[in-house]
């Protein structure tokens, strides 16, 4: 996805986990800035840039509580970002505000239709509550402030780790910030 829309500059990657997405975009090129709520993940993230001779900038906490607000990104992408429905549209919109107008979302996590592939392989992995998953209309409607790119709900061959393997269904954006007015 990267090299299609051609990144360059500075990217954010929320709730990255394990770094292997921050990882790959900084060996792109790219100024990148991850976050997390877990310590064992910045571990594995920062162990894998030092094998891979990148430097990513990993930080712990919560988006509220992260000094983040005052900076603005060229792209930002959320993968398998899945929060509770209760902050899941006003960190969405966080997110939009961090990106520079003109500046690219990405976006891929588990649709509303991927719970009976979950009931049937759990190990293809994924959260269990449906509030938990995106449909192509919350995604539009918490990302109506880009121009959409891409947007769609696609099945998916998951072979990442220990917690996800097999088929998945995923809802992928891309769009471009709009201008502001």
């Amino acid at each position: 996805v990267i090299e299609s829309y051609e990144l360059s500059g500075s990217m954010l990657f929320p709730a990255e986990g394990e770094g292997r997405n921050a990882v790959y975009a900084a060996s792109q090129g790219l100024d990148v800035t991850a976050f997390d709520i877990s310590e064992e993940g910045r571990k594995k993230a920062m162990k894998l840039a030092a094998e891979k001779n990148v430097s990513i900038d990993y930080e712990i906490g919560n988006l509220s509580d992260l000094e983040l607000s005052k900076k603005k990104f060229d792209s930002a992408a959320l993968i398998f970002a899945h929060f509770p429905v209760e902050i899941l549209t006003p960190y969405h919109k966080k997110i939009a505000d961090l990106i520079k107008p003109g500046g690219i979302l990405i976006l891929e996590g588990f649709s509303k239709s991927h719970l009976p592939l979950r009931l049937d392989n759990p190990a293809v992995g994924g959260p269990g509550n449906i509030d938990m998953l995106f449909s192509l209309e919350s995604i539009q409607s918490d990302f109506s402030d880009f121009e959409v790119l891409m947007h769609g709900e696609v099945q998916v061959e998951l072979s990442e780790g220990k917690y996800h393997n097999g088929t998945a269904n995923v809802i992928r954006f891309i769009g471009r910030k709009k201008e502001q007015d």
